[in-house]
């Protein structure tokens, strides 16, 4: 049993500057690109080993609370395609939450293909590397599909790890285990990418409304 206060109502005070509150997901945020990403997915004759592009872009996001609980994060949206096709070949949206008072790393996702999961970790905030997990039936760190995934490709549990390199790049690795009918033992779809840095993040509201109060104070300081 987690040993939740007794109070689950008062809200602590945030720093309104997220981007300086982000523990280990400090370099995650921002615009990145991937040109050697690596998918393993499964085909009725076996595995298909596709290469893809990613693009994918991490803001950050105002603190939000839940009572006492307080968490910074990154919202994020990530593009996949095949090199030389400007099909989707995936899209993903979701979050990646860092709470400091218990050290617990968050990422939600969603895909438009009718799955939404939680995988949930825990980081020191100056780790360069962290795992997180979602696990079939979890109702804290969960996995749900729609019917015919459900059926077919049945996720027992997906699996991230993220490496923050000393070059300013990260990397994630990602097992996705799969029940399929007719296969006699679970597929492990695995996806990795190194991603590099093409543009910085903007500032969350509540930071660039601190930022900008403060320099109308500067002026009416200087006019007076």
């Amino acid at each position: 049993m987690e040993n939740f206060p007794k109070d689950i109502y008062t809200e602590p005070e945030p720093d309104a500057d997220t981007l300086a509150n982000l523990g280990p997901l400090t370099g995650m945020a921002g615009i990145w690109e991937g040109a050697r990403g690596l998918d393993v997915n499964p085909k009725p004759d076996g595995p298909e080993r596709q290469v893809f592009i990613e693009r994918m872009e991490l803001q950050p996001i105002d603190a939000q609370t839940n009572g006492p609980q307080l968490f910074y994060g990154l919202r994020y949206h990530t593009r996949i395609v095949k090199p030389d096709d400007a099909e989707t070949f995936h899209d993903q949206v979701g979050y990646w939450l860092w709470e400091p008072a218990t050290g617990t790393v968050i990422q939600t996702l969603s895909i438009p293909r009718g799955q939404a999961a939680m995988a949930v970790g825990h980081a020191e905030p100056g780790a360069r590397t962290f795992r997180l997990q979602a696990v079939r039936g979890s109702e804290t760190n969960g996995i749900v599909s729609n019917p015919f995934l459900e059926y077919a490709f049945k996720t027992e549990s997906y699996t991230i790890t993220v490496s923050i390199h000393g070059d300013g790049t990260w990397s994630y690795e990602q097992d996705t285990v799969l029940i399929i009918p007719g296969q006699a033992e679970p597929f492990h779809h695995t996806d990795h990418n190194t991603l590099h840095k093409i543009g910085e993040p903007t500032p969350n509201p509540t930071a660039q409304a601190a930022t900008a109060a403060k320099a109308r104070g500067v002026l009416i300081r200087t006019a007076t």
